[in-house]
């Protein structure tokens, strides 16, 4: 039993230390330029969340602040998102939702762009995502919602 447990905590470790590398290579001036807040809201009891805000906290601390609750779907009522791109955890970074496990490349993008929209989404919980075990075996495609509900392409990573 102590030796399954000693496996799986060095499992996690190690998932955990992937994802903070995943994207060391990038650079984030306009998220570090970023003078708001950054807040997750998710499941206390959400594992993936959990990895997933330690990613954004690796990367662009002191600006993340974990919000636990008991159900996240008034948050995404909330800002707007729509129920086919939800996923288990919903970001706020300024006036923009950032629903689900979405690289930083992607909110780097967004401030950067400052576009005339509600937020972008990644809807499921794509495998090699930050947050999410396994390999990327395809591109991430991240949507951008409008302010009428309606969707498009926002970016692939």
């Amino acid at each position: 039993m102590k030796k399954s447990l000693m496996v799986a905590g060095v499992l996690v470790v190690l998932v955990v230390l992937i994802f903070f590398t995943q994207s060391s290579g990038a650079s984030f001036e306009t998220i570090d330029a970023f003078e708001g807040e950054i807040e997750i809201y998710k499941s206390a009891s959400c594992g993936c969340c959990g990895i997933y805000s330690e990613y954004m906290k690796g990367k662009v601390d002191p600006k993340v602040n974990v919000i636990n609750l008991m159900d996240t779907y008034e948050i995404k009522e909330t800002y707007g998102v729509p129920q086919e791109l939800q996923s288990c955890h919903t970001t706020v970074v300024g006036n923009y939702f950032v629903e689900g496990h979405i690289p930083l490349e992607a909110v780097e993008k967004l401030l950067k762009e400052n576009p005339d929209i509600k937020g972008i989404a990644m809807p499921g919980m794509p495998s090699g995502s930050p947050g999410m075990p396994g390999g990327k075996y395809s591109d991430f495609v991240i949507y951008a919602v409008h302010h009428d509900g309606s969707h498009s392409e926002f970016m692939r990573i």
